[in-house]
């Protein structure tokens, strides 16, 4: 057993702001192909990002983010997060989220691009509605 806890820098970038900027222990993100839990001493990478929750613990404390799509990378301990949308759990309103979801799952789906459109808009409700209800 170790006296310390092996850290990883992790910062996550949206094109409007950085949003977060500080060590953390441990980091899930989901991928879009599944879930991916991140800790010191990862193997290199890159993964394309889904939609869906990002978990960023430091310590006893786990800070939640809604994520929308984009890539991470991680590289020497360093965890880079470029997406689309960061958003902090405890901001997500559960009712917005359940309105935009009503809302998507009305949306008439007549061709292929606008079932592609409709299904993700649902996918980008139903992430934003968990994530509300855990935080």
């Amino acid at each position: 057993f170790s006296a310390f806890t092996l850290m990883l820098q992790c910062t996550v970038v949206t094109p409007e702001q950085t949003v977060y900027d500080a060590s953390a222990e441990f980091i899930a993100l989901n991928l879009e192909d599944g879930e991916i839990g991140i800790a010191a001493g990862h193997t290199p990478l890159i993964g394309r990002l889904g939609v869906g929750e990002m978990r960023i613990r430091q310590g006893d404390k786990t800070d939640r983010y809604y994520v929308e799509g984009g890539f991470v990378e991680v590289r020497d301990d360093v965890v880079t997060v470029l997406t689309q949308k960061a958003i902090v759990a405890t901001e997500i309103d559960a009712e917005v989220a359940r309105e935009r979801l009503e809302t998507a799952l009305a949306r008439p789906a007549t061709n292929a691009e606008a079932l592609a459109a409709r299904d993700r808009a649902v996918r980008q409700a139903r992430a934003q509605m968990h994530i509300a209800e855990r935080a």
